[in-house]
């Protein structure tokens, strides 16, 4: 496989250029989608070797061929099997395109207090449903109930994501439909701010955003997918280096991650009553002002009569060290046959030292410096002291 470009060389030359868009409205999107052949939606990607950096930093454009066929050893068709939505530069699994994605855009009805909790895979969406749903369910669920849901159950069977999908890339094999949610709902997704129902960006809905720095949501996605493939016995061949490519190039479930974070952050700068931007590097050092930020936000602040007490017996449930630590986590399995102890690593900040060259590190910040260039948005995280 050739070299790639000199990714630094091709970002300084699309930094003059490199202009947030816009979102683009959508909403004719249920309808349109279904009837178009898959290869008019979005670019051919199975057999075509990618760009070496995304098209927003200078590579090819959407729908654009690289003529040299790839040599890398394929992963997983779930990940490698990506395609472009057209228009947004997002990349979704063809289920999602075809079922779950124009699903939930022809028959999601929000409510005006409807709640999201929105993460890019792999930036701590399992710890902040954890955090929401002992948060929000307090009265009838005290944290230091011995028999708190959480300590029974999943995160992720506590707080559904949107649509009737178990998660955004349209799995099939759902159990049967749970009853209706009370309001108000909160429900989670991994969906772009850009490819969310117009119903939803344009009701009182509210919005909690975490964001990760991009180097650990590289490297927990790459070991998260080789981990849930071997419990699926699929000998997997899916290097770091291979995966370390493709997320440089947007290439992932809702990818580029980047774009993700900078299309939720531009709207809670717009909107900060409506849209929370949160950083999982600053909930690990103040989980207890993240834990009372959030609850205002939800519309269930705390009282002076709950005092620090109720707010630290939360922080101590949803710590990631207890919630690895319970039975169900270690033992239990979803709907999907994914066992529950994949979604519980480290979750420490800088765990990408471990596992990335510093010439690696070095490549994927300079592309994500310049995606977020002006934005205000800053990803990267401080050294850790030892």
């Amino acid at each position: 496989m050739a070299a790639p470009a000199d990714t630094g060389a091709v970002a300084a030359a699309a930094a003059s250029t490199l202009v947030p868009q816009p979102a683009t409205p959508h909403g004719d999107l249920a309808e349109t989608l279904p009837s178009l052949p898959l290869e008019t939606r979005c670019p051919p990607v199975s057999l075509e070797a990618p760009a070496s950096v995304p098209a927003m930093l200078g590579g090819p454009r959407q729908g654009a061929r690289v003529k040299k066929p790839s040599s890398r050893v394929h992963g997983p068709e779930w990940v490698q099997a990506l395609a472009r939505v057209d228009g947004h530069g997002f990349w979704l699994s063809e289920n999602a395109l075809t079922g779950y994605f124009p699903d939930i855009h022809a028959r999601f009805e929000p409510r005006p207090d409807d709640i999201f909790l929105v993460s890019f895979p792999k930036s701590g969406t399992t710890w902040l449903k954890a955090l929401a749903f002992a948060t929000q369910n307090r009265a009838a669920h005290p944290p230091s109930d011995a028999g708190h849901p959480l300590r029974w159950r999943n995160p992720h069977d506590c707080m559904r994501f949107l649509g009737a999908s178990g998660a955004d890339g349209g799995m099939e094999d759902e159990p049967p439909p749970p009853p209706p949610l009370r309001s108000p709902r909160v429900l989670a997704t991994h969906l772009p701010y850009s490819l969310m129902p117009e119903r939803i960006r344009g009701e009182g809905s509210r919005i909690v955003y975490i964001g990760r720095e991009p180097k650990d949501v590289l490297v927990s996605g790459w070991l998260f997918t080789k981990k849930t493939s071997a419990m699926f016995g699929l000998d997997v061949q899916y290097t770091l280096q291979e995966a370390f490519d493709l997320f440089c190039e947007g290439r992932c479930i809702n990818g580029p991650h980047w774009q993700h974070a900078l299309e939720y952050w531009e709207e809670s700068s717009r909107r900060p009553g409506k849209v929370l931007f949160l950083r999982y590097e600053e909930m690990l050092r103040e989980p207890a002002s993240t834990v009372r930020k959030l609850a205002e936000f939800m519309w269930c602040a705390f009282s002076e009569e709950e005092g620090g007490g109720v707010v630290d017996a939360i922080v101590e449930l949803c710590s990631l060290g207890k919630l690895k630590s319970m039975e169900v986590n270690r033992n239990g399995s979803n709907h999907l046959a994914v066992r529950n102890e994949a979604y519980f690593r480290r979750g420490v900040i800088g765990d990408w030292s471990d596992h990335l060259t510093p010439e690696m590190a070095e490549k994927l910040d300079r592309i994500v410096d310049v995606a977020l260039r002006g934005s205000g948005l800053d990803l990267s995280s401080p050294p850790v002291s030892d």
